[in-house]
């Protein structure tokens, strides 16, 4: 049998999803906890591999097993083995033919940004932070203008391994409540560190160092090393993945505490 799982995890106390030597990971702490329920070693696949400090709060993950266990035991029993700071969502039988990351044709990233003279206690960590008063209209109407199928070089790190730079970016959408912004991404797949680059982009407009306009400068360069720096990853949460209706995922981004 193949399932799917929808992970949720605090990315603090992890060196990122993928699995590293000698490193704590989200991935490791997955596999041991579905192999010690599936009575044998499993391995785990997700759609997409989250860097340290990055959330999830709709991750999704496959593994095959020869093991006969209820949805609940993928679920609760799994949960029970899982440390702090991780837990799956819901588990569900999927077609052979599924794969998290190959057959996904959308993924969905959240940034919660604090935008205050302050810096948070409470939500260290799993908020970014900007004291700087910003410019959200200028700030949005630099995100529409990134829209489309582009070349991303100047928002990819350099050890990114994509075979491609060019990637279709479909949503870039900023909502405020309060002094608390949320800013919502949605692409066919992202390059390595490419959200929190675009991040650093929106805000160094949105600081009034320059006009929307300069994005396309910005993106026309197709070096990394000439844009602004990639912004912290604490507000970062890969909040969904979507998949073809055949495969039947509850996999869009909603509305998790409210928030993520």
């Amino acid at each position: 049998m193949k399932y799917a799982l929808a992970i949720e995890y605090d990315g603090r106390a992890f060196a990122g999803w993928q699995i590293q030597p000698d490193q704590r990971t989200v991935q490791g702490e997955v596999e041991a906890a579905v192999s010690r329920m599936a009575g044998h070693p499993v391995r785990i696949h997700a759609a997409g591999r989250t860097d340290a400090g990055v959330h999830a709060s709709g991750q999704i993950a496959h593994f095959d097993t020869d093991a006969s266990r209820p949805l609940t035991a993928w679920v609760r029993g799994v949960n029970s083995f899982l440390p702090d700071g991780v837990a799956v969502r819901w588990a569900q039988v999927v077609p052979d033919t599924f794969h998290s990351r190959f057959s996904a044709t959308a993924r969905h990233y959240r940034y919660l940004l604090l935008n205050h003279p302050v810096r948070p206690a409470l939500w260290a960590g799993r908020v970014g932070w900007i004291h700087n008063p910003l410019d959200l209209d200028a700030f949005q109407r630099a995100g529409d203008l990134l829209l489309g199928t582009h070349d991303f070089s100047s928002f990819r790190a350099a050890e990114c391994q994509a075979k491609t730079p060019i990637k279709t970016l479909r949503k870039v959408e900023l909502t405020q409540s309060g002094t608390l912004l949320a800013i919502d991404f949605s692409a066919d797949a992202f390059l390595h560190h490419m959200v929190r680059n675009l991040m650093g982009a929106l805000l160094h407009v949105a600081k009034g160092n320059e006009k929307p306009e300069w994005i396309l400068q910005a993106l026309a360069w197709r070096d990394r090393s000439l844009a602004p720096p990639t912004f912290m990853p604490d507000g970062l949460y890969l909040a969904g993945v979507s998949y073809p209706e055949e495969y039947g995922l509850a996999s869009e981004p909603d509305p998790r505490y409210g928030l993520i």
